[in-house]
């Protein structure tokens, strides 16, 4: 792994793509971590909110029976929802995200159970119950809104490749025919390759990271997902990971609840329109180290 230095100046490059699909807003709110974040920055400390009432709430009635927040995760993109495996601790953007939710709604982080969820697996999760809420590069779409609620969103970002640093054969989008590529099963990205390259292959994996390391070994051409994930990877290996071209779709994070749960979507939503200082202060710890400046986006009622 090569110098912070690197690869904050690879990582702010390429995010500068991302930041012109952002969407103007407000936001900020208050939890209680203070650990470092991948980029080196301490996460902001969140005020757990006291006697917090919720009526109508599915979702927090289940909370406050357990005694704690479950809560979907990724942990395998670097920046946004990430495991280290040596010490168990999870860190980025989605993550603190989550933990200013949870801290909202009167949980501090020895209250949390960060359960990791493949994104086949998103909407079953949240339906059945198995947690209470998911925060996690979770795109909102008119099919997925079918089967469960948004919240948000509360970031904005698009499609992009992940390519060796090597390769001159793909620059973009266009040079997709003939090739493979990866991405994870039930995601977005994966959809849009199928409907809309016809002539581009794919491999299909749980996760991103076992997509990266397929790309890595030569198993496929690129790895496609949202930009902003695939800059974490090629953040961590810039000598062997780079991201091409510029986004080609717009992917809105929203934080996805169970199916009809009205009463914690408005709650979150006006955590999100109120919070802007605290949405500020979590991306300016996470992704936001590399300089690039992304505005909060508006959330929407729906």
């Amino acid at each position: 792994m090569k110098s912070s230095t690197r690869r904050k100046a690879g990582f702010a490059a390429a995010l500068t793509a991302v930041a012109a699909l952002a969407l103007s807003a407000c936001g900020g709110g208050g939890g209680s971590s203070t650990a470092p974040n991948a980029g080196g920055s301490p996460a902001p400390s969140y005020t757990v909110a006291q006697n917090v009432s919720l009526t109508g709430s599915p979702t927090f009635d289940a909370i406050k029976s357990a005694g704690k927040v479950r809560i979907g995760v990724k942990q395998d993109q670097p920046g946004l929802g990430f495991k280290d495996a040596a010490t168990g601790e999870y860190s980025g953007f989605d993550i603190e995200i989550a933990k200013w939710i949870a801290a909202s709604l009167g949980y501090s982080k020895d209250k949390i159970e960060f359960k990791p969820i493949p994104s086949a697996n998103r909407e079953s999760a949240i339906a059945n119950g198995d947690i209470d809420y998911y925060v996690g590069t979770y795109s909102i779409t008119d099919k997925r809104k079918k089967l469960v609620d948004f919240a948000g969103p509360y970031f904005v970002t698009g499609q992009g490749l992940l390519v060796k640093k090597d390769n001159t054969s793909i620059n973009s989008e266009k040079d997709l025919a003939g090739k493979n590529v990866c991405s994870a099963t039930g995601s977005t990205p994966i959809q849009n390759i199928k409907a809309n390259f016809k002539d581009t292959k794919t491999t299909e994996f749980d996760t991103y990271s076992q997509c990266v390391e397929a790309l890595k070994s030569g198993q496929v051409d690129a790895v496609t997902t949202d930009q902003a994930i695939l800059l974490g990877y090629a953040s961590q290996e810039p000598d062997a990971l780079k991201v091409v071209g510029q986004p080609f779709t717009v992917e809105k994070y929203g934080v996805g609840l169970k199916k009809g749960d009205t009463a914690l979507r408005t709650f979150i939503n006006k955590l999100f329109t109120d919070g802007k200082d605290t949405w500020k202060k979590i991306y300016d710890s996470t992704l936001g180290t590399t300089g690039t400046k992304v505005e909060q986006p508006a959330v929407e009622n729906y």
